[in-house]
């Protein structure tokens, strides 16, 4: 299911043969169509039309406006469902696009081409399409699988560092919640940079891959991959809701640190390993100022999770690197203590 391309992308190309689709249609926004499309199509070996669909980029844009447009165009440009959505591009495109073709027509076939560190190892993986709906994220969505995911890691080169950064961000995390080893091979890494991630992109990938194998409904252990992303998320959405948006990556990072405290708070993992969990993320990542976000303002965004039950609040929390807990719930004390923790760290 998940290719690692070769620089003629040969497989893409021998799966584009084998199968019987009446028309591919490449979702991109302007920055991929820009540095990632023409790659794909200098390499694309196909008789089949093909239509470029192109949307702006950002967070912002993951929205049912935006997949009603889609929608309307592949109606307007007679997609059948037979036709192929191709997506090309980080996150926001595979969860978009995703999301666009598992519903039109009530589903027609997509694969994902991964363009950002972010995608390769997590967004494009797994099977979850999604929009936000107002600045909740991802609060409408899908469980489909795309046909194929295709990893063409010199895609990398064509992303700005902030981008790199966000998606190691969730390398990181999937060190943390299942893989010590990938984690202490990942905190020696002292240049991020493309060809420095490159060699660990694999292991990270099948660390989200194997999860999901086992709990693709997000029933159990699943849940684990929301680590630090429940008050990440939190943050994430205020942003959007400012139209200040930030990346996914630093506010995954800002929810792992104040989640690891968390952990701490509620008695799951030492002092000693949460301040040696704290102190490595913020080798790479700046302080995410948070000053302005009041805490009633997050706790409301917190009680709105997806993760919860009954209208009680379930993080995912380690209980040692690599290993992690799910459904866990803490006492609202310790919730706002972890945002005050984090809060105290630009004073240090």
């Amino acid at each position: 299911m998940i290719t690692i391309l070769n620089d003629n992308f040969s497989q893409l190309n021998t799966f584009l043969h084998e199968k019987s689709f009446s028309k591919i249609f490449i979702l991109v926004d302007e920055n991929t169509h820009e540095y990632c499309l023409p790659i794909l199509l200098g390499n694309m070996e196909t008789d089949l039309g093909f239509e470029i669909l192109e949307i702006e980029a950002g967070e912002e844009m993951k929205n049912i406006q935006t997949a009603n447009q889609l929608w309307e165009i592949l109606t307007e440009m007679q997609a059948d469902r037979k036709a192929l959505v191709i997506n090309l591009g980080g996150g926001v495109i595979t969860d978009m696009g995703g999301f666009v073709a598992s519903t039109y027509k009530r589903g027609i076939q997509f694969i994902n081409i991964p363009t950002t560190l972010l995608s390769m190892c997590d967004a494009s993986i797994g099977g979850k399409t999604g929009i936000d709906l107002m600045h909740y994220k991802n609060m409408v969505g899908t469980f489909s699988f795309p046909e194929q995911i295709f990893i063409y890691p010199k895609f990398l080169e064509t992303l700005p560092f902030k981008e790199l950064r966000s998606g190691f961000a969730e390398m990181l995390k999937h060190g943390l919640i299942a893989d010590k080893k990938h984690w202490d091979q990942l905190i020696r890494i002292h240049k991020l940079d493309a060809e420095s991630v490159t060699p660990h992109i694999q292991t990270s990938m099948d660390i989200k891959q194997d999860v999901v194998e086992k709990d693709f409904h997000e029933k159990n252990i699943r849940k684990t991959l929301n680590f630090g992303h429940t008050i990440g998320h939190a943050v994430e959405s205020l942003r959007l809701h400012q139209s200040n948006p930030i990346l996914h990556g630093e506010a995954v990072a800002m929810g792992m640190i104040s989640e690891a405290h968390l952990a701490y708070l509620e008695n799951l993992i030492s002092e000693e390993d949460s301040k040696l969990i704290i102190e490595n993320i913020q080798r790479y990542y700046p302080y995410l100022d948070i000053s302005d976000l009041k805490d009633e303002d997050i706790t409301a965004l917190l009680l709105n999770d997806k993760k919860n039950t009954d209208s009680k609040i379930n993080f995912s929390l380690i209980t040692a690197i690599g290993d992690c807990t799910y459904d866990h719930q803490c006492s609202q004390e310790n919730i706002l203590e972890s945002l005050h923790f984090y809060r105290k760290l630009n004073d240090a």
